[in-house]
């Protein structure tokens, strides 16, 4: 008789571990983790004796990912049992166990149980079987997608069951209950490609059919509406077993003023009338996953000539040339800077290889049904055997989506965080890189910088000469001596308000006549340019406003030839030079007077890493010490800080910095100025008053400066902050000052330096309330009058302050002693219950003062930034007592340390981090971008467009709903924390 040949486990099957950080500490986390398991860790350590592997691969775990070596610890048995089955058997039956156990729950308690139950066995089976290399990439995905589909169709079949039973739904058929019950549940993106990554998002659409089978006093919309909120619940509502997936559903038609679920008609109309590219390229991948897939059948036939168009005209093919930058920030060109890179949205990253292969399927798949395909790679192939790209283009991209997918995957695997974010420091980006099992940061950036640049030439291809063709065919023309007719009438068709103006403006740089246009290079490149350009200023907030922008910035400019040819040849920079003259106009000011900054913005290694805190500081002192006078020095540091502005703000625009890097490089900006005016008011005010024995000074950054968290238009919070000898209070200059007059004098030239008006305007605002006793207290404070009022008379609200509290500028030791009297105030116990009533009534009364019901208002908004900050300051003042690792300026970072210490619930935490990244990512664009107030309805699309972005959602209605949403949640969490409503 044939003996039946045993599959292969897990353990057997491995073949790879990743490099380890710190090998004793693993070593011993393992080793202390078998005597703890008891007859598991007795398995294990037979499992290991045979399969060196486990044993390597378990120790990388514990060195490598809190998240899957806390999946260990807690359920030794199950990663014991892991190991010693065949993956994918093991997989496929858990799944079928759950699905039918599921669909026999008693109650949503029950079901929720099971479902988290089997994510974290997946979790973690998937997790192994990824990084041991015993599964491909396309392995992986695939069965991620189908732990996303088991989970839904599981809790799906259950509320129909649900339903029938509370006598709300009439099958035709009970035993088959999802046929004909008029609900469907569509997976989008990436879950209906079956290519989830490791912590994704489900992106979900529900429809019904408002004549699905009820009972005849139920309405369809209200049912199917609450069907749906209580799947949420079932999937991403975190307790003591975990969550199974996060849901989003706000890629439903126009999501900011519909429900959850969505009527089959309703959204068939939608589509029809409003219907936009993104949402054919996202339909692309829509698959129906659970309840009546024969209805997602019918919805998806009905969507074809929508999403597949047979004919594309003209402006169709326009809109979808012009998904590339709507969907794409101006990536830039030259140098990466690896550490921080998004390797989802950043250049070169999973979303440029997307689309690379939507757009084309979107173009060809109207007359090539071959071409409809969901998954990535496979239509990578499809798209090379029909000849619509080269061989070697499927090849390259599709060996780069697999190599970024995978380092996406462990990247995630740290935490179980929806992360595509590199770390952003050198030490953190070495571990991860030998946790990915490279021997170093440097070996695994070549690697990266590898793939990323082959998917950037590629990308960059794409549609390459669209803009130029589509420009040139308006057919402008701009005659020497008169206004072209048709001309103006095209011009006004663009969006010129002023056609005239505008034709004589061309004209007249055509001519030669600015400075930047002398010359017949200059003028022959920028003739070339002319088209593109006008294309781009029409597209602006205030298209004439852009042109008469531009218009002083060529007044400026000393020899144009060399950047109007490198602008022929990036066309992505001349989108980026409008972009920066027609949507901000802060920017447009400074490039209007000050036109060399555009050398940096054109040379390749502007868009890598941001220059850190000793190159500014260098190139600071190199054009200071060429000062010819004060007034001069004065210029100088201006003429320094606004330059630095606009390229910080250009990269912000151009999508190549995060909100989070934007913020550290304004304040590492002000950092160096205010140092560096500190040394020179030092300096010079000695030489008038001397010096106070043993007298020093510290300037201490409060608020935005202080976290880092600096925007375009903020000021700095400061307190100054003095010692000296009171036995010898009295300075020795030639005009002798008493101690606390001297500092004071002192503080107020300081002052002086970095706001008074010059010939280069102003640099910065200054604001010192935050100083004990505020406006009515001195400006500056000696350290024991600060450590006094803060120990005896400083309010809640002040404390607060204190925790975003950082030493910018003074000598080092007296930088300690101000240190350590901040740590000594933050680290006093306090109760709990009276700073929570505090905090509390301190965000009452700024909602009393601000108001909070303007979505729009993000930081005082109900649920907007303020919230979050409040959370972190709290957490601060009443744990740091007893854990002082918690204390830290920045917001973002405070909140991960509370998350990693255990003060705040990792649902919380889940909902503060990326709210407050959303936040910055949103106001650095606006206070870019306007003065005031921003009012959506007065708002031109280029700035909807950069707020989408930023957000990285498809449309301005999606934003609304995810800022709604957003808000709503931070404020269920800062009621959480704090124990009540403001």
């Amino acid at each position: 008789m044939a003996v039946e040949a045993r599959s292969a486990t897990l353990a057997e099957r491995l073949v790879r571990a990743p490099l380890l950080v710190d090998a004793e500490a693993a070593r011993a986390a393992v080793d202390e983790w078998i005597v703890e398991a008891g007859e598991a860790g007795a398995a294990f350590a037979e499992i290991a004796a045979v399969h060196p592997l486990a044993r390597a691969l378990t120790e990388a775990l514990a060195d490598g990912s809190p998240y899957l070596w806390e999946l260990i610890r807690r359920d030794p048995a199950c990663f014991v049992r892991l190991l010693d089955r065949d993956p994918d058997a093991h997989l496929r039956d858990r799944m079928s166990e759950t699905f039918r156990a599921v669909a026999h729950g008693a109650d949503d308690a029950e079901v929720m149980r099971l479902l988290r139950r089997l994510k974290a066995e997946a979790a973690l089976l998937i997790a192994v079987a990824d990084i041991g290399g015993v599964w491909p990439l396309a392995q992986v995905t695939r069965a991620l997608s189908d732990l996303a589909d088991t989970a839904v169709r599981a809790a799906v079949r259950h509320l129909l069951l649900s339903a029938m039973r509370a006598g709300k739904l009439v099958p035709r058929d009970p035993d088959h209950i999802e046929e004909h019950c008029g609900y469907v549940v569509f997976a989008m993106g990436k879950g209906g490609a079956h290519e989830l990554n490791y912590s994704s998002d489900i992106d979900l659409i529900v429809f019904y059919d408002p004549a699905a089978p009820l009972a005849p006093d139920i309405e369809p919309g209200p049912q199917f509406v609450r069907m749906t909120r209580t799947l949420i619940k079932l999937l991403q509502e975190r307790n003591g077993d975990g969550y199974v997936f996060r849901v989003d559903l706000r890629l439903r038609p126009d999501p900011a003023s519909t429900q959850v679920a969505v009527s089959v008609p309703a959204a068939l109309d939608y589509y029809e009338s409003v219907g936009q590219n993104w949402e054919r390229a996202a339909f692309i991948k829509a698959r129906p996953v659970a309840g009546d897939l024969a209805l997602g059948g019918l919805v998806l036939k009905e969507l074809t000539p929508f999403v597949w168009r047979k004919y594309l005209d003209f402006a169709t093919l326009a809109d979808v040339h012009a998904m590339k930058r709507q969907i794409h920030a101006y990536k830039g060109h030259g140098d990466i800077a690896v550490e921080g890179h998004n390797v989802k949205l950043g250049r070169g990253g999973i979303r440029e290889i997307e689309f690379f292969v939507q757009t084309q399927q979107l173009i060809a798949g109207g007359r090539n049904p071959g071409l409809r395909g969901r998954e990535t790679l496979e239509m990578l192939d499809a798209l090379a055997e029909g000849g619509w790209i080269a061989p070697e283009a499927a090849t390259e991209l599709a060996r780069a989506y697999r190599f970024l997918r995978e380092v996406e995957h462990r990247l995630q695997m740290v935490a179980d965080e929806q992360t595509h974010n590199l770390p952003s420091d050198r030490p953190a980006l070495e571990r991860f890189a030998r946790f990915l099992g490279y021997e170093s940061r440097d070996a695994f950036a070549t690697a990266l910088l590898a793939e990323l640049n082959v998917v950037q030439r590629h990308y960059g291809a794409l549609f390459e000469h669209a803009a130029l063709r589509a420009a040139e065919q308006r057919g402008l023309a701009f005659p020497t001596d008169r206004d072209d007719k048709e001309t103006l009438d095209k011009l006004g068709a663009m969006g010129f308000r002023t056609p005239l103006e505008v034709s004589t403006t061309v004209r007249r740089w055509l001519s030669g006549a600015p400075r930047g246009l002398r010359g017949e290079a200059a003028r022959s490149h920028f003739t070339q340019l002319v088209p593109m350009l006008l294309d781009q200023l029409a597209a602006a907030e205030n298209p004439d406003a852009a042109v008469l922008a531009f218009d002083h910035f060529l007044a400026g400019l000393h020899g144009g030839a060399r950047l109007f040819a490198l602008l022929n040849q990036n066309p992505d920079l001349v989108a980026l030079v409008g972009l920066l003259l027609g949507t901000a106009p802060r920017l447009a000011d400074i490039l209007a007077a000050h036109p060399q900054v555009m050398d940096p913005l054109i040379d390749p290694a502007f868009f890598g890493a941001l220059p850190d805190a000793g190159r500014l500081d260098e190139e600071l002192e190199r054009s200071l010490a060429q000062a010819r006078s004060d007034e001069d020095f004065l210029d100088r540091v201006r003429l320094f800080g606004q330059e630095h502005m606009f390229l910080i703000g250009a990269r912000i625009l151009s999508g190549t910095v995060s909100a989070v890097q934007a913020g550290d490089a304004f304040a590492g900006l002000a950092d160096v100025v205010i140092k560096a005016l500190h040394r020179s008011v030092e300096t010079s005010f000695s030489r008038i008053y001397g010096r106070i024995p043993k007298g020093e000074s510290a300037v201490l950054a409060m608020g935005k400066l202080g976290g880092r968290e600096m925007t375009a238009s903020s000021d700095l919070d400061l307190i100054v902050i003095y010692d000296f000898d009171e036995a010898h209070p009295e300075s020795d200059g030639e005009r002798s000052l008493y101690g606390s007059q001297y500092f004071a004098r002192f503080t107020q030239r300081l002052i002086n330096a970095l706001t008074t008006q010059t010939n280069h305007g102003r640099l910065y605002e200054v604001d010192m309330r935050l100083r004990p006793s505020g406006r009515s207290g001195p400006v500056a404070t000696s350290l024991a009058a600060f450590r006094d009022y803060q120990r005896s008379d400083a309010w809640t609200w002040e404390h607060m302050a204190l925790t975003r509290a950082r030493v910018v500028s003074a000598s080092p030791a007296f930088a300690r002693g101000v240190e350590q009297a901040i740590r000594a105030v933050l680290c006093v116990p306090r109760d709990a219950k009276t700073i929570a009533g505090d905090v509390v009534e301190m965000r009452r009364a700024i909602a009393t003062e601000k108001g909070d019901g303007d979505r729009w208002s993000l930081k005082y908004v109900a649920g907007g930034l303020v919230d979050i900050e409040f959370v972190a300051q709290y957490l601060q003042l009443v744990h740091a007592a007893k854990t002082p690792a918690i204390l830290d300026t920045s917001t973002i970072r405070v909140l991960e340390k509370a998350a990693r210490l255990g003060f705040l619930s990792v649902e919380d935490a889940e909902v503060l981090r990326p709210a407050a990244r959303l936040y910055h990512d949103l106001t650095h664009v606006l206070r870019l971008c306007l003065p005031g107030a921003f009012e959506p309805e007065k708002a031109g699309a280029g700035l909807l467009a950069l707020l989408t972005r930023a957000a990285d959602v498809p449309d301005f209605a999606t934003l609304e709903a995810h800022l709604a949403e957003t808000q709503e949640r931070v404020r269920a969490s800062f009621v959480r924390v704090l124990g009540e409503e403001p």
